[in-house]
């Protein structure tokens, strides 16, 4: 494909309205781009000026730039196919605001590679020595688009900007997770908050639920609001498309420990289909399973650089009371289930599975299940003695009320 046959593809493309078509036109990564490099690959901006009124601006500059970012991305110069490829945005963007929503899918695509391109430019910035702010200026980028997917008022219903606002908000979300600014994530929430007009969710794509539900299930686990955390991961994962292993890989990592929290252990089956998670959560799946606290205490402290990094070290480290209440129990069965243990046999049971504590430690970690509702029943100090309830003394951990109320 030459220039001028490009020329007349896009023109096409806004002739009949064709986004689809338009979003594969403008991405570096199809045929045609590599195409148009071997053929201009000599050429400079300047040079390229020739075409510039060959068709309704501002699609003659987009062309343009597209060559020109293919080039540089041929030559691997991330850095400078990411400041032409926001001059594309923009130059988009003027275009997008005037007209409906047929144009999505196309932002959808140079919002996407904007973002990839902001990767690649930051660690080539690094590697070079340069200052690594490019993935900043995409999500500036990206969150005026979002604006102007939010605002519109003028397009009809089924062709509005507004049916483009969640996957937009996935892509500020990502960004702003890279960046580790997190904070910034409220001025869309707001924003969607105050936008009563913007359609149900439901209404969306499947893959922009799933998107938007993770980063808000992400946001409140962050925020240690461990019920809707759970409430929005479990939606996720559960309208993820299954052949997208990876990204339910990324969901399960931060719903297992919300579910162990409630009492719910994963399944051998379910983690052998993931084996990261496998390696990282069965030591602690199966110490509890067995009230084993010694090697729940161990494979926190293998895992807790891996753990920091995933922000994950104390929710898993809170699931440390699922393992003493597994060995309480066991003292209890021990004893035949009696209502009456003296806190020494809880004392005893801690002390053979590793951990050394003295007694009166050892009578708060009951206080606290008891407190907890890991246990029912109450203690006699004076007596040491921890007095059982006669009917089910240890509640399955799944029937505990509000057990994230707790922690």
């Amino acid at each position: 494909m030459d220039f001028p046959t490009f020329i007349t593809h896009i023109n096409d493309s806004l002739a009949h309205e064709n986004g689809i078509g338009l979003a594969y036109l403008l991405r570096p990564t199809s045929p045609h781009g590599r195409e148009l490099v071997k053929q201009y690959r000599n050429l400079s901006r300047p040079a390229l000026r020739r075409y510039e009124g060959c068709i309704a601006s501002p699609w003659d500059e987009i062309a343009i730039l597209y060559v020109l970012i293919c080039g540089h991305i041929h030559k691997r110069r991330s850095p400078e196919a990411f400041r032409d490829q926001v001059l594309l945005v923009n130059n988009f963007l003027r275009y997008f605001v005037e007209n409906q929503g047929w144009t999505l899918q196309a932002l959808f695509a140079i919002l996407r590679d904007l973002r990839d391109l902001a990767i690649d430019a930051d660690i080539q910035a690094r590697a070079e020595g340069g200052k690594a702010d490019h993935m900043e200026e995409a999500a500036r980028v990206i969150m005026k688009a979002f604006t102007h997917c939010v605002t519109d008022r003028s397009s009809p219903p089924d062709r509005s900007r507004k049916w483009g606002v969640y996957y937009v908000a996935g892509l500020v979300f990502k960004c702003y997770f890279r960046l580790k600014r997190i904070s910034l994530t409220k001025n869309i929430l707001r924003a969607l908050e105050v936008n009563q007009d913007i359609p149900s969710l439901d209404a969306y794509p499947r893959a922009h639920r799933v998107t938007f539900r993770y980063y808000l299930g992400m946001l409140n686990f962050l925020n240690e609001e461990y019920a809707k955390a759970e409430e929005q991961l479990t939606l996720a994962f559960y309208n993820c498309y299954t052949g997208h292993h990876a990204n339910q890989e990324r969901i399960l990592a931060y719903l297992i420990p919300l579910r162990v929290l409630k009492g719910h252990l994963p399944s051998k089956g379910l983690l052998a289909r993931f084996p990261i998670l496998e390696a990282l959560y069965t030591p602690f799946v199966e110490s509890i399973r067995k009230g084993d606290i010694a090697t729940f205490d161990s494979a926190l402290e293998a895992n807790e650089q891996r753990l920091l990094a995933l922000n994950l070290f104390l929710t898993v480290e809170r699931s440390r009371e699922l393992c003493m209440r597994s060995l309480f129990r066991k003292a209890w069965v021990a004893a035949d289930r009696t209502t009456r243990m003296p806190i020494s046999m809880f004392h005893a049971a801690l002390r053979i599975s590793g951990s050394d504590v003295p007694v009166e430690e050892a009578e708060c970690f009951v206080a606290n299940m008891i407190y907890k509702g890991f246990m029912k029943g109450y203690i006699s100090h004076g007596m040491q003695m921890v007095v059982l309830s006669k009917a089910n003394a240890f509640p399955r951990l799944v029937e505990r009320p509000s057990p994230f109320s707790v922690l």
